[in-house]
């Protein structure tokens, strides 16, 4: 944009210049062709005074001597030419077009000043032919013509030209440097603005702009812009606050819940009934789940974890031993893929662990008995990445797309326990660890999950 702005200041500027510029280089040039003309005519026309009675009485040695000095003092020619046409004297060379000569001194003998070319433009390099008839009593006796080299006219044209573009490019130098720094001014608070705008939209909610820059309406502009800031993050804080303090506060009453309703399956002795008390109990414990997940997620979205380096290989052995009851009883394979050595990154405080147990839950869950998961670690783009496969169903693209999204269950697993919010608080903690979480179909079937995290040194 700021591009755009100098162009368009620039090509005014130009479009100026070239309407002021263009005339006065003509003028110029008119202005020293009318000189020289002047002064070639008032020549030609002394000449002609003295060429009156000189022709008259048939003495032309003194006029003679006269034309050439003045040929040798200023390198002008000169012809004296009756009015048959004929030559009486010439010095110095002809023009050298002998069709303009013939104009000039037809021009001349029908009593008229004759001057050619008219403009002395610097790239023609005609000479300058001027011709004054040679007058007695009104009679034409002749024509005095001279033949004057222009080479040094056309370099004061050349010079006067110059010096016209030399401004032009001072002021066009002057206004890129004045473009530039007023553009500077009117863009920097839309440059801030777009930078804040990104920097919120990647969550950093303490993003702002720099009050009191560029003109009156941008500086509104960026007020308004930090008001609607300050009232956004102030209203997503205190969504996160309540949804953190009504699942704090709901759990209490919900683990009574649950310890009546179990009290309650001791008194109970229909068949019926049980069944019906064992449901009861599975959704207190859905809705436990529920809150719990509620609760993680309000604490990952407040940004506000501390920072470690952990050694991801050390995480994914733990947590795979961790996991190592459920998948025996499952019948389930579970390998952990690991190099020897240590991969550090860095990252919010128990982010993986966190991360690798949602991951590795969600896969056990679809992956039917018999099956595989693999937890993987290694080292790429120039930081550790921590993969979780299984050979469950798996998903389609737009499927682990909306993976990622709150409450979102599958078409195919809505019977399959869980609340919906192990992936959205996966997707929070790496994201706050300035990570990358991508879910897709894995090549041997199945789902691939993968977490990169940037590298560290070992604190």
């Amino acid at each position: 944009m700021r591009r755009r702005l100098v162009s368009t200041y620039v090509l005014l500027l130009c479009l100026v210049l070239l309407a002021f510029e263009v005339p006065l280089a003509v003028s110029l040039t008119n202005r020293e062709t009318q000189r020289v003309l002047a002064d070639r005519l008032a020549d030609a026309t002394r000449f002609a005074a003295l060429a009156a009675p000189a022709m008259r009485s048939g003495e032309l040695d003194s006029l003679t001597d006269e034309l050439r000095r003045y040929h040798e003092l200023y390198g002008i020619g000169t012809m004296l030419v009756d009015q048959d046409q004929q030559v009486l004297s010439v010095f110095g060379a002809p023009a050298p077009d002998p069709e303009r000569t013939q104009v000039a001194i037809r021009g001349a003998l029908a009593g008229r000043q004759v001057g050619t070319p008219p403009t002395l433009w610097p790239w023609q390099e005609h000479p300058l032919v001027v011709a004054v008839p040679v007058s007695d009593g009104g009679a034409v006796l002749g024509t005095v013509l001279t033949v004057s080299p222009t080479w040094r006219n056309r370099r004061e044209v050349i010079s006067s030209w110059l010096e016209l573009g030399l401004v032009s490019l001072l002021a066009l130098a002057a206004c890129v440097i004045m473009a530039l720094r007023l553009a500077g001014w009117v863009l920097r608070p839309v440059t801030r603005l777009d930078a804040a705008a990104h920097e919120i939209g990647a969550g950093d909610s303490a993003a702002r702009v720099q009050p009191g820059l560029g003109p009156p309406e941008l500086r509104r502009l960026s007020a308004s812009f930090n008001e609607m800031a300050d009232a956004v993050a102030e209203a997503l804080e205190r969504q996160r606050a309540f949804v953190a303090h009504a699942s704090h506060q709901l759990r209490n009453p919900l683990t009574v819940l649950r310890l009546r309703v179990e009290d309650l399956g001791t008194k109970l002795v229909d068949a019926d009934d049980r069944a019906d008390h064992e449901i009861a109990l599975a959704e207190t414990d859905r809705l436990a789940d529920v809150l719990d997940g509620l609760l993680a997620l309000a604490r990952a979205e407040r940004g506000q974890q501390r920072v470690e380096v952990v050694d991801a290989v050390a995480v994914a052995r733990q947590r795979g031993e961790a996991w190592g009851p459920l998948v025996e009883r499952r019948g389930i394979e579970l390998v952990t893929l690991v190099p020897d050595e240590p991969r550090y990154a860095r990252l919010v405080a128990t982010a993986l662990d966190q991360s690798l147990d949602a991951l590795i839950d969600n896969a056990l869950k679809f992956t039917p008995a018999g099956g595989r998961v693999e937890v993987e670690v290694a080292s790429r783009d120039g930081g550790v990445e921590v993969a979780v496969r299984d050979t469950g169903p798996g998903m389609t693209q737009e499927q682990c797309r909306l993976a990622t999204e709150r409450f979102w269950r599958a078409p195919d697993a809505q019977n399959v326990d869980g609340a919906g919010l192990g992936l959205p608080i996966v997707t929070v903690l790496v994201e706050a660890s300035a990570g990358r979480f991508t879910l897709a179909p894995a090549e041997s079937g199945g789902l691939e999950a993968r977490v990169w995290l940037p590298a560290a040194t070992k604190a």
